[in-house]
């Protein structure tokens, strides 16, 4: 059950990234666009989008609680209270990305196609570190 739970655990967090890597980068062209035809179809292409990153957060959440559940002596673990404190934060970038979201929605966008590029980058801060101590459990 472990396996299962670690492989269905990835793939989910791979596919969460994935849209949080993307989600941003349709607010930049989206932000750059002055047609209103264009700017309905990104309003759709982004729900749709965060829909699936809401999907992705919350089985990759569901797989990973279910491990430590069957192994609650992680949470002692250095490592993996780094990791937590880590997925608290991409967890907050999430929500982030849902208020952005509903001010494109509402018409009210604050931010630039270069603000937005630049944060589409963030969650690699929180990834890389992420997979590297899940991998090599230092400390």
């Amino acid at each position: 059950m472990l396996l299962w739970s670690k492989a269905l655990h990835l793939w989910f967090m791979v596919a969460w990234f994935t849209a949080l890597l993307y989600l941003p980068r349709i607010f930049s062209i989206h932000a750059s666009s002055d047609d209103a035809r264009c700017n309905e179809r990104f309003k759709l292409m982004e729900w749709r989008l965060f829909r699936v990153s809401v999907g992705g957060a919350v089985l990759t959440l569901t797989f990973g609680g279910l491990m430590l559940y069957h192994y609650p002596s992680y949470l002692a673990m250095p490592w993996m209270q780094i990791k937590l404190v880590l997925i608290a934060l991409v967890l907050a970038y999430h929500g982030y990305c849902a208020k952005m979201l509903f001010d494109f929605m509402n018409g009210c966008n604050r931010h630039s196609e270069t603000w937005y590029r630049w944060f589409s980058e963030l969650p690699l801060l929180a990834l890389v570190p992420v997979i590297f101590l899940a991998t090599l459990r230092p400390f």
